[in-house]
């Protein structure tokens, strides 16, 4: 029994000298640079996919240490400070709050940590703080002007799609989270380009399901009790929520014999593909995860081994930002993207 204590004492040692080995700066194994990867939530499926990039990008390069900041602010920053005490090379933040970023510059500059964000932009007057801030993203007036251009397209080519034949779109909006600059130019943009096609609309009503699929069910099965057949098309800022907005109107008996509602989302996420497969989901946007973990992660590694961005591979538009294009995936095309 005591040879047995001896050897579990022994293993609890050698494992903490090796823990230490990696924890230093540029402590990692071989020597391999650290960085601190902040998600807003794990449990987002998009951020899920981005979240699985960076590590998969990082194997063999850097040692990351990735957590959950569970959708709280506060939360995120005490991560980010703990980052900045264990000397981390670079941080990665995928922010809570885009409001919150600049605290988070000033602790990083005066750590000396740089800086990536991604996928929520930190406000221009923010990433002006320092020269070792960067931000990866897309572009999200692209994304809603995508958006729109599919349901026009669809409205244009079926004529049943307007149901009282008074030649206007009505519409319902599910919105993502208040003031995140991806809702509001989703929201804005998809519309524009449904006028700019020529198409007359009326808003019937616009909410928020904070990009959650089953806020979207509860929202869209009380649009549909207040506003039932006079719904003609759904705009969603994300596929959850137009996956959540699918299953309340599967209850309403749509997508099943011939009877349907376009619906369009934005991700291009595995279930809304499989969605499209099955005919529910009208259409969506690439928001390419694979290609925003990638770029994140090469800037980060970049600047935690103290290489110029340069070196990363991606076009830096203005010094401060990498664009990932997105996409538009429709039944025509959305076997290209499994």
């Amino acid at each position: 029994m005591k040879k047995a204590i001896v050897v579990v004492l022994m293993l609890t040692v050698l494992g903490t000298l090796v823990f230490a080995a990696g924890a230093g700066q540029k402590g990692g194994t071989g020597g391999q640079p650290q960085i601190g990867v902040a998600i807003y939530k794990f449990d987002d499926t998009f951020m899920s996919y981005t979240r699985n990039a960076i590590e998969q990008n990082a194997l063999g390069k850097a040692v990351v240490t990735t957590v959950d900041s569970q959708n709280a602010q506060p939360t995120q920053n005490d991560q980010v400070d703990q980052f900045i005490s264990k000397k981390m090379n670079a941080i990665a933040i995928n922010p809570v709050d885009r409001t919150a970023a600049g605290a988070i510059i000033d602790k990083a500059k005066a750590g000396n940590v740089p800086v990536v964000f991604f996928n929520r932009e930190p406000f221009p007057e923010d990433m002006k703080k320092w020269d070792k801030v960067y931000y990866v993203g897309a572009k999200a007036e692209e994304s809603g002007t995508m958006q729109g251009e599919i349901a026009a397209e669809y409205w244009k080519a079926n004529p049943e799609a307007d149901k009282n034949k008074d030649g206007v779109l009505q519409y319902i909006m599910l919105k993502g989270e208040p003031g995140h600059q991806d809702a509001e130019l989703r929201t804005e943009f998809s519309i524009k380009a449904v006028q700019a096609a020529g198409i007359k609309v009326e808003l019937l009503a616009e909410d928020t399901a904070m990009w959650d699929r089953p806020r979207a069910v509860e929202k869209m099965d009380a649009f549909w009790a207040r506003f039932g057949d006079k719904i003609e098309v759904v705009f969603c800022n994300n596929d959850d929520m137009a996956l959540g907005a699918i299953e309340s109107l599967r209850k309403a008996g749509f997508f099943s014999g011939g009877k349907y509602l376009p619906v369009v989302g934005v991700d291009a996420t595995a279930p809304a593909l499989q969605a499209l497969a099955e005919g529910t989901l009208l259409g969506t946007v690439l928001n390419d995860a694979q290609n925003q973990g990638k770029a994140t992660f090469d800037l980060s590694y970049a600047l935690a081994s103290g290489a110029a961005v340069s070196s990363a591979g991606w076009p830096i538009v203005d010094g401060k930002y990498v664009w990932v294009p997105y996409q538009k995936v429709t039944r025509d095309n959305y076997k290209n993207f499994q």
